[in-house]
Formats: C-alpha cells, structure tokens, sequence
C-alpha cells in the first residue's frame, strides 16, 4: 500500500546519504537508499521557480528503505528535501 504524505522531518546524513530521519517522534534507521533523483516543481506549487534561480524549483528526493527499529518490519520512504526552503520532509510511504 501506499500512502502520500506532506509532513516535515528532520533527516540525519552520512557522506551526504540520509542515515536515519525523524518522523512523528520516531527514529527510522535506513538500511538501504533504493534510489536518488532531481525534481523540478510544478508551477502551480508554492515556491516554484520565481526566475530568480536555477536552483529554486530544485528537490531532491532520496527513496530509503527503514525501519523505526531492528525489532519492526522496515517499509520504503521517500524523503524530499527542498532547495529553497532547506526543509525535509516525507512525501510517500510504501509498506
């Protein structure tokens, strides 16, 4: 099943890989990036390119697999970071 999902989180890194993220007061441990990749935002979105920069429409988007704990069963995340804000957050959840 999948679920979308708009909510900030805070993202941990390790050599520029999300290691870990914080998601509704619980810890998630990645255990594997399962892919990466740019995205431009729609125009209609808040905060798409206003031609100021290259840069702004930019996100990028990490999907992870992870679990909030080795005792729990680990399911797939996509975690996007925005450019112009600097902000995470978890866009879909596969489980």
């Amino acid at each position: 099943m999948t679920r979308r999902y708009v909510e900030t989180i805070e993202v941990r890194r390790r050599d520029d890989r999300p290691e870990q993220f914080l998601w509704r007061e619980r810890l998630y441990l990645v255990s594997e990036v399962l892919g990466h990749w740019l995205e431009s935002r729609s125009w209609w979105e808040p905060g798409a390119a206003s031609g100021t920069s290259p840069v702004d429409p930019e996100q990028e988007v990490w999907r992870v697999e992870a679990s909030p704990g080795r005792a729990s069963s680990s399911g797939v995340y996509d975690l996007r970071f925005d450019w112009a804000s600097g902000r995470w957050a978890l866009s879909r959840v596969v489980d």
